[in-house]
């Protein structure tokens, strides 16, 4: 029966998206009657929703049906003995991630409905490409799906894949943005440099194993080097779709997309994938540990660069993307330091309050027409309900207790001191040092730029006095409420046995585990204390000067850490103007050498065929003579033969 549910997760919101993608676009013009564009759109609605409704319902099923791990499958392709499966490995924790998945896929596409309506002023409707979109939406969710329930690496890679195509059609998805087919492109080829890596270690595992089942490939006894080498190139994809570093730097521009997909892309979807695929092949890491310490290093960097230049940014869905890129750090630390459980903790909690924090900045750009915190503030008394599940929102990516996010981000500094003071974890001790310190100075830096995002939309004057605000309608405040109770209240699930037991590898012995995944004790003081450090910083800041910009206290380190250390541009000096120096002089040397040599041959013969023409079209008398001319070389050459016999 799970197999079935397992086959069926994906499967509902793939034919939901395929047969989206049939239905022709809406209107572009206010419809006057019940026109097909019109009926094109309620279909379009009706698939979206009940698409991710029916995986919800799956994944819950799974959840309550599946108490200890399950695998289904069945052999597609034997190449010679190198087996491809079709198949579902199903266990506690793929059934949590899928119904995060599929509870925020549902979230984004009832909040869509309204979100990308033609509103009263608009001069051009950007609605009428919503069946494509809710079909892509349908697309993207099945393809992470498919990779939650995967049991064989290739059929992990297709769903991994799937999310890049879908990701580069929806972060375009409104093409009168200048940014946003740029954007697109950026984000689907700075993923596929980290995928060229991923196929790679894919290959190479099931080369080894004589199989691509995961099952198969985790038991077999592969050599230190098959495993070091695989779980790099694995590291370079993981590093592309989780947006680490160096591969970072897709995130913050892809915020070019239509807000409810940046609530998808960054809570449940595809940054959460590189995370997932780590955990499913989490044996093979620890058997190399050379892997998790780079991972470790990675996700140190990655933890504070995010949050850094979140402190500077002005763009409120720019702060909240690189907060993702920070706290994506904070997972990959946890796998570092041994701690699978607490990284997929994290993901769940993040998940809840990203998502609640994406859709929350939906309703205040929409209501204020702007992305910009500069142009916000006062908006606490005209949107009090925003205002609330923001601040429950910030309070979790924060860290306040008893928010979610405290409790999952304390589990992984927990692991993390651990693997520092008693070297519990697989890799050196020094990474757990460097994931621990790294992790506490971020809990201040987040506190920080979350209470300033907090200061700057909702508190204030208001800095355009002509726009009148106002919480969102019913279609776009009721997904904000939803999700704002697991922002809340998620954290607390830690502390029940069955969740915890649900997130425990059982092959994975590691410090912390045995004794769940929330901890109570003095060690919850020091995050406490800087968490009220960054709070109090901010606040201070602010109350000097209401009207001011708190990020102006960094003085002139702000610039560098609003261009994000300026890394974007060191890779545009390092690999894209060489890669497309190398580029111009492969089209040079194809089109002057190669072409030239095809297109000078041509030119000699018909140059040739042109001039015996002329000559076969010549007057009788100028082919007499020619003809004679030939008679008369034959005859002189036959002379010459015969005189020197």
């Amino acid at each position: 029966m799970s197999g079935v549910l397992g086959a069926l997760l994906p499967a509902v919101p793939l034919v939901a998206g395929l047969v989206g993608l049939l239905l022709p676009p809406a209107p572009r013009q206010p419809a006057t009657g019940a026109g097909g564009g019109d009926r094109a759109r309620r279909v379009a609605v009706a698939l979206g929703v009940t698409g991710a409704a029916g995986a919800l319902a799956l994944a819950v099923a799974l959840l309550l049906t599946v108490d200890r791990p399950e695998e289904t499958s069945t052999t597609w392709v034997d190449l010679g003995g190198l087996t491809v499966t079709l198949g579902v490995r199903l266990d506690g924790a793929a059934a949590l991630v899928a119904v995060a998945v599929t509870a925020v896929a549902l979230a984004v596409q009832v909040y869509s409905i309204g979100y990308l309506r033609r509103g009263p002023h608009d001069d051009v409707d950007v609605d009428h490409r919503y069946p494509p979109y809710a079909a892509q939406i349908s697309l993207f969710t099945a393809a992470m799906l498919l990779v939650v329930v995967a049991g064989d690496l290739v059929m992990l890679l297709v769903g991994w894949e799937v999310m890049g195509l879908c990701s580069y059609l929806l972060i375009a998805h409104d093409r009168r943005l200048p940014g946003a087919p740029a954007a697109a492109m950026k984000a689907f080829l700075v993923t596929r440099v980290g995928d060229v890596g991923f196929l790679l270690g894919i290959a190479l595992l099931g080369v080894s194993a004589g199989s691509f089942r995961i099952a198969d490939v985790l038991a077999h006894d592969h050599s230190t080097a098959t495993l070091t080498a695989a779980g790099l190139l694995l590291l370079a994809g993981v590093a592309g779709k989780s947006a680490q570093f160096p591969l970072h730097t897709w995130l913050p521009d892809a915020m070019a997309g239509p807000t409810p997909i940046s609530a998808l892309i960054h809570a449940a979807t595809m940054v959460a994938a590189g995370v997932y695929a780590v955990t499913r092949l989490y044996p093979l890491f620890t058997a190399a540990p050379v892997t998790l310490t780079v991972l470790g290093v990675i996700g140190s960097i990655t933890l504070l660069l995010g949050a850094l230049a979140a402190t500077a940014q002005d763009d409120i869905k720019r702060v909240l993307a690189w907060s993702t890129v920070s706290q994506l750090g904070y997972m990959t630390g946890a796998l570092a330091v041994g701690s699978p459980s607490a990284a997929l903790f994290h993901l769940l909690t993040h998940a809840a309050f990203k998502a609640l924090l994406f859709l929350a900045a939906g309703a205040v750009i929409h209501a204020v027409g702007s992305t910009l915190m500069s142009e916000m503030g006062g908006l606490r008394r005209s949107m009090p309900v925003t205002f609330w599940c923001t601040v429950v929102g910030l309070g979790a990516l924060a860290g306040v207790p008893p928010l979610a996010g405290f409790w999952s981000k304390d589990g992984v500094l927990t692991v993390a001191e651990a693997a520092a003071r008693e070297g519990t974890g697989p890799a050196p001790s020094w990474v757990g040092w460097l994931v621990w310190l790294a992790g506490l100075t971020g809990v201040a830096i987040t506190a920080w730029y979350a209470g300033r995002l907090l200061l700057r939309a909702f508190f204030g004057e208001p800095r355009l006095p002509l726009v009148r605000p106002h919480d969102p309608p019913a279609v776009l405040r009721w997904p904000v409420l939803l999700l704002a109770v697991p922002a809340a209240l998620l954290g607390l699930a830690g502390f029940l046995g069955a969740f915890a037991d649900r997130l425990r590898f059982a092959t994975v012995p590691v410090a912390g585990a045995e004794d769940g995944l929330v901890h109570l004790g003095p060690g919850l003081l020091l995050p406490l204390v800087l968490l009220l450090v960054g709070a109090g910083l901010v606040l201070l800041g602010w109350r000097r000067d209401t009207a001011a910009d708190p990020a102006a206290a960094l003085g002139p380190l702000r610039p560098l850490f609003a261009r994000a250390f300026r890394l974007d541009d060191v890779q545009h000096a390092l690999v894209v103007r060489p890669f497309r120096a190398l580029a111009r002089a492969a089209r040079t040397g194809d089109e002057v050498v190669v072409d030239g040599a095809v297109e000078g041959s041509g030119r000699a013969a018909s140059g040739l065929g042109a001039g015996l023409a002329a000559l076969h079209r010549a007057a009788l008398p100028r082919a007499a003579a020619g003809v004679l001319a030939g008679a008369l070389l034959i005859g002189l050459a036959a002379a010459l033969i015969g005189g020197n016999r």
